[in-house]
C-alpha cells in the first residue's frame, strides 16, 4: 500500500497552507482571544469558498468529492498553522446531514451559510434515534454557530444551536478554542442517523489525529530550527546531545503519527474490517506525539519558550483540547484494546 501523498493531495494541501497563513495566521489567536469566536463569518465564508468544508462531501452537495486521506491532509495543514474554528464538526455536519436526507442543510454548511459546533455529552441518557436531546453537554467552538453536532455510540445528531436552552461560556486553557456548557432538557434533533449507517466517531477520530499530527510536526520543525540558530558558547546547542537526540525522538513520533493516521483514513476509504482498530491507533500514536513533542518544544526554547509571547504553549494547549474530541487517549487506548486485531 502506497502512504505517499499524490501530486493532487500535495497540491490541495499547499493550496490550503497558504490560505491558512494569509488569512488565519497564528498571530490572529491573540488578536481575537477575547472576542466571542475564534474566527470570523468572513474567514469562515472565504474557507468555504476554497472548497475547504467540502473536500470530502458528494459534488451534489457542492463538495469536491475526494476520499478521507485528502482530507486528512488538509487538517494535517490545520494543526501546522493552529487555525481556529470548527472545522471539524462543520465537515462531520454536511456528512451527516447529506446522509440523513437532508441536502439542503448539507448545501448550506459545505457553503459556510452554516456553522457547525462541537457537542459532548458530560451527562444524561446517551441520544436515540430523533431525540430528543437531554442531559449536559461540553461545546466547542459552539458561541457562533447554527447547529450542534453531537457524535454518540448509537449515532449521531444535529440540533439548532437556538434550541438547547442558555449556553454558558466557560474558560478554556487554548485562546484558540471557545469552550461552552449547556444543560439541554428535550431540544429537537435536526438530523439523524445511526453509527451503523453513519460512522461519524471513526472518521472525526481521523481528523482530529491529522489536526495532532500538524501540530506535532510544527514543533517539531521549530525545535529544529532554533537548535540549528540558537548559539551558546560559540556553537549551535543542537549539537548538545540533550538536544539532538530530543529533535530526533520528535521527528520519529511524529513521522509514526503521520503514517498511521493516513493507514487509518485509508482503511476508512477501502472499507478494512480493522478500520476502527487502525483509526483508534492513530488517536492515540498522535495525541501522544502532538502532547509530547509540544512539551519537549518548550524545553528546548529554553526561558523563551515558557513566555505567553511564543507560540509552543499555543501548540500544547491546543494539543490538549483535541485529544478530548471523541475520546480522550485514555477512552482511545482502552477501547484499542478491547478491539479486534488488526488484519
Amino acid at each position: 500500500m502506497d502512504l505517499l501523498p499524490s501530486q493532487e493531495q500535495l497540491e490541495l494541501s499547499g493550496l490550503a497552507a497558504e490560505f491558512f497563513a494569509e488569512q488565519l495566521p497564528i498571530s490572529r489567536i491573540r488578536e481575537r482571544r477575547a472576542e466571542p469566536a475564534a474566527i470570523t463569518r468572513a474567514s469562515w465564508a472565504a474557507a468555504a469558498e476554497l472548497g475547504l468544508l467540502g473536500v470530502s462531501a458528494a459534488e451534489d452537495i457542492g463538495g469536491l468529492g475526494l476520499g478521507p486521506d485528502d482530507e486528512v491532509l488538509l487538517f494535517r495543514e490545520m494543526g501546522r498553522q493552529l487555525v481556529p474554528g470548527p472545522f471539524i464538526a462543520s465537515v462531520l455536519g454536511a456528512r451527516l446531514a447529506a446522509l440523513a436526507g437532508d441536502a439542503g442543510l448539507a448545501r448550506k454548511i459545505v457553503a459556510g451559510d452554516a456553522i457547525v459546533g462541537l457537542a459532548q455529552r458530560r451527562a444524561g441518557v446517551e441520544l436515540a434515534a430523533g431525540g430528543p436531546l437531554t442531559g449536559q453537554f461540553d461545546l466547542f467552538d459552539a458561541s457562533d454557530s447554527d447547529y450542534l453536532l453531537l457524535v454518540e455510540p448509537s449515532g449521531a445528531g444535529l440540533v439548532e444551536t437556538a434550541a438547547v436552552g442558555d449556553i454558558r461560556t466557560v474558560d478554556c486553557i487554548d485562546p484558540g478554542t471557545r469552550l461552552a456548557q449547556v444543560r439541554a432538557d428535550g431540544a429537537p434533533v435536526a438530523c439523524w442517523a445511526p453509527a451503523a449507517v453513519v460512522p461519524l466517531r471513526l472518521r472525526g477520530l481521523a481528523l482530529a489525529s491529522a489536526v495532532l499530527v500538524g501540530i506535532s510536526q510544527a514543533v517539531t520543525e521549530l525545535s529544529v530550527e532554533h537548535a540549528k540558530n540558537r548559539v551558546q558558547f560559540g556553537r549551535p546547542i543542537g549539537v548538545n546531545q540533550a538536544i539532538k537526540h530530543a529533535c530526533v525522538d520528535m521527528a520519529v513520533s511524529t513521522e509514526a503519527a503521520l503514517q498511521q493516521t493516513l493507514f487509518g483514513a485509508i482503511s476508512l476509504r477501502s472499507g478494512r474490517p480493522d478500520a476502527e482498530f487502525q483509526v483508534l491507533a492513530a488517536k492515540v500514536v498522535a495525541g501522544r506525539a502532538a502532547i509530547d513533542n509540544a512539551a519537549h518544544c518548550i524545553q528546548v526554547h529554553g526561558g523563551m519558550g515558557y513566555t505567553d509571547e511564543h507560540n509552543a504553549h499555543l501548540y500544547l494547549k491546543r494539543a490538549h483540547v483535541l485529544d478530548h474530541f471523541f475520546c480522550d487517549s485514555r477512552m482511545s487506548l482502552s477501547a484499542l484494546l478491547a478491539a479486534d486485531p488488526a488484519q
